[in-house]
């Protein structure tokens, strides 16, 4: 693949940078890009000395013409949007406009309404399509891999199954009494929703 660049600096991002640059072969170049540089200057700080050359940036990522101009500028082949979900169209214009893939791992939802479903990224669908471009929605754990893990075992592993029980933990202790899995006001959204 060559070069990525990943917006956001949170938790999920930390994961997939980390993730990605254990992959040197694939995620030859990464440039990570968020609100707030010094969190991405911190991602950088942690990973550099390995094989993957890692960039940062400030960028807001509601601000398409200052996104389109960035993912010109660095001419990534996929753009990871792990930003919050109500980022989801606004990244997509930009990816549109420079011409370049996009994945994200959680679907777009109103910034003023908690409420989940896919069919505004699906109305770009012929968008992305007439560009000759890729857009993967909803990537993250689940669903996303979840469903390739399911797809899987189905195909490879069982004869029949009936019914899959997914469990979202937390694999780790960040010192907060709250243990979310993610941003904490997505959590909150999602269990108000």
């Amino acid at each position: 693949m060559g070069k990525a660049m990943i917006i956001g600096a949170g938790g999920v991002a930390s994961v997939a940078v980390h993730k990605c640059c254990q992959n040197p072969e694939v995620f030859e170049e990464i440039l990570i890009a968020s609100r707030t540089k010094s969190k991405c200057d911190a991602l950088k700080k942690k990973l550099d000395g390995g094989k993957t050359k890692i960039q940062t940036a400030a960028v807001d990522a509601d601000d398409v013409a200052a996104l389109t101009a960035l993912i010109r500028d660095f001419r990534p082949e996929v753009v990871l949007n792990l930003a919050l979900p109500y980022q989801d169209l606004h990244i997509m214009d930009a990816c549109l406009a420079a011409g370049v893939h996009y994945v994200d791992t959680a679907n777009y939802e109103p910034e003023d309404t908690a409420k989940f479903e896919y069919s505004w990224q699906w109305a770009y669908r012929d968008r992305f399509r007439d560009a000759g471009l890729t857009a993967l929605l909803g990537s993250g754990f689940d669903p996303g891999v979840t469903g390739v893990f399911s797809a899987y075992a189905l195909k490879h592993e069982f004869d029949e199954i009936n019914y899959i029980d997914i469990l979202d933990c937390n694999g780790g202790d960040h010192g907060y009494p709250f243990a979310t899995n993610f941003n904490p006001e997505i959590n909150i959204r999602e269990v108000s929703a």
